[in-house]
């Protein structure tokens, strides 16, 4: 077959990979989940804008994804970046970045409680709750450059921590965390 044949295939066919401009309308369509992610995950606007910035650039400039994969490949653009821009590390008892800085969360409205919650882990376990725990640990350890059991405990930690602070949980949090607390009572989560 010649080349000018197969070109003339490939522009027949329905576009299989996102342009930039499908990328462009996946950014401006959802920004406030992708940005609510970019947030999340520093804790701090400063950091979130550059991720999302930097995480548009990516995606618009990036490798060639599949269309059903850009929205997937989006938000882990976005994890990826903030992970450089935090470099979470495993907690560490001593290290005073560990301990968490977003003060008390009896005064958050309850829509924003989840989020409250997650900015008032430390850098390491707000990674670990906010996104990763759709991963396998292998994944996430992978991703965060630990061991599978330093995501484990990041997650155990985390839930405990959310659930003395809060025993009588809304409807939203008990459908994000009844998975997790469930998942963690049987001693493990996505093998």
């Amino acid at each position: 077959m010649t080349r000018r044949k197969q070109n003339r295939e490939l522009e027949d066919k329905p576009a299989l990979y996102a342009t930039s401009e499908d990328f462009h309308r996946l950014f401006a369509g959802n920004v406030d989940s992708l940005y609510q992610l970019a947030f999340v995950l520093p804790g701090d606007h400063d950091t979130a804008e550059q991720c999302f910035v930097a995480g548009v650039e990516d995606s618009v400039h990036g490798n060639n994804v599949f269309k059903e994969w850009a929205h997937s490949w989006a938000k882990r653009t976005i994890v990826q970046l903030a992970i450089r821009a935090l470099q979470p590390k495993p907690f560490d008892p001593d290290s005073a970045e560990d301990t968490a800085t977003h003060g008390d969360l009896r005064g958050v409205p309850a829509r924003h409680d989840v989020i409250g919650r997650l900015l008032c882990l430390g850098n390491f376990d707000r990674f670990v709750m906010s996104v990763l725990e759709r991963y396998s640990e292998h994944e996430c350890a992978l991703l965060l450059g630990c061991t599978p059991s330093d995501v484990r405990e990041a997650r155990t930690r985390a839930l405990q921590q959310i659930t003395v602070e809060r025993p009588h949980r809304t409807e939203t949090e008990k459908d994000l965390f009844s998975d997790e607390v469930a998942s963690g009572a049987a001693g493990s989560h996505h093998a």
